[in-house]
């Protein structure tokens, strides 16, 4: 079988021995060198080309159904614990918790749960209502697991490396917010980053107030495909005799984009994250569909 392996940065330094294991095993095994995001980033088109049967992709679990054959192989981290024992005098005054984490130590929040009741506190594990399929899984652009239970819990406790996940949950969420870095060997408390978001989000809306050109960016992941939302924003744009345009790109590039001086502003379909997360890279303004529709709100109420 030809197979063609994908993994995220911090699993690249296992792909060539796990290439050879396939290789032993009789399979014809290349290793893809791009950068992936998430399993809403599959190797379809690389592995079309290049006549693979499947792809392995490691470090994520099944976002959602791909006409390709594909593999997912969730890469199970087990970090250690001993933070959590630290974090308890952070946590005190906080009697019911909400657990969130990663893919990669998903398996993990039994032990974190019990450990947490043997203290005296109260543990909530959400469900997930969008891509992530476990409980307690957030993703990028999935942070259902903490939404559904944040009117029942005091505080929220992530456990896990980096602090691209959490962030994605404290934005959608409203109570205390903890990180754990099992890695790190740190806990920190997120809350701040929530008016810093709200004072970049206002940001980007002012900013984008006397634009006479949009541009509307549509990724061609498998999974951040949104077409139909781009045309719908692309009218509403239009609407308010603003002109405006569709960017296609498979992983968009921000110099190309600077490159692009006509537009005065940009809005995102793709990854909800890039809004947020990479906004600061462009000298122009990146807003999100939902800063869109307010800015054009109050270009309406201004008669702009």
């Amino acid at each position: 079988m030809r197979v063609l392996l994908q993994f995220p940065e911090g699993l690249k330094q296992f792909a060539l021995s796990h290439a050879k294991k396939l290789e032993e095993e009789g399979n014809e095994v290349f290793i893809s060198s791009s950068p992936t995001f998430g399993a809403c980033d599959l190797a379809i088109d690389e592995a079309k080309n290049i006549g693979a049967d499947k792809i392995v992709h490691f470090g994520h679990a099944e976002f959602h159904h791909v006409d390709f054959n594909v593999e997912y192989v969730e890469y199970k981290i087990d970090a250690p614990l001993d933070m959590l024992t630290q974090s308890l005098e952070g946590l005190k005054g906080f009697k019911v918790l909400g657990i969130v984490t990663t893919i990669q130590h998903v398996h993990q929040i039994e032990s974190i749960k019990r450990f947490y009741e043997e203290h005296g506190k109260s543990v909530l594990v959400g469900k997930p209502y969008g891509f992530a399929k476990k409980p307690g899984q957030i993703l990028g652009c999935d942070v259902g697991s903490a939404a559904t239970i944040n009117a029942q819990v005091d505080a929220f406790v992530y456990f896990g490396g980096g602090l691209f996940h959490p962030i994605g949950a404290l934005l959608s969420t409203t109570k205390p917010f903890f990180s754990i870095d099992p890695f790190e060997g740190k806990m920190l408390k997120l809350d701040d980053y929530r008016e810093t978001y709200k004072r970049r989000s206002k940001g980007r809306i002012v900013a984008s107030l006397e634009a006479k050109s949009i541009g509307i960016l549509v990724s061609t992941k498998n999974g951040q495909y949104n077409m139909a939302l781009a045309k719908l924003i692309k009218d509403k744009i239009e609407e308010r005799g603003i002109s405006a345009a569709i960017l296609v790109s498979n992983t968009f590039d921000f110099t190309s984009l600077e490159n692009m001086t006509e537009f005065d502003a940009f809005v995102n379909t793709a990854c909800p994250r890039i809004a947020t997360e990479d906004g600061d890279r462009l000298r122009k303004p990146l807003m999100s569909p939902n800063e869109l529709m307010e800015m054009l709100e109050i270009r309406k109420a201004g008669k702009r």
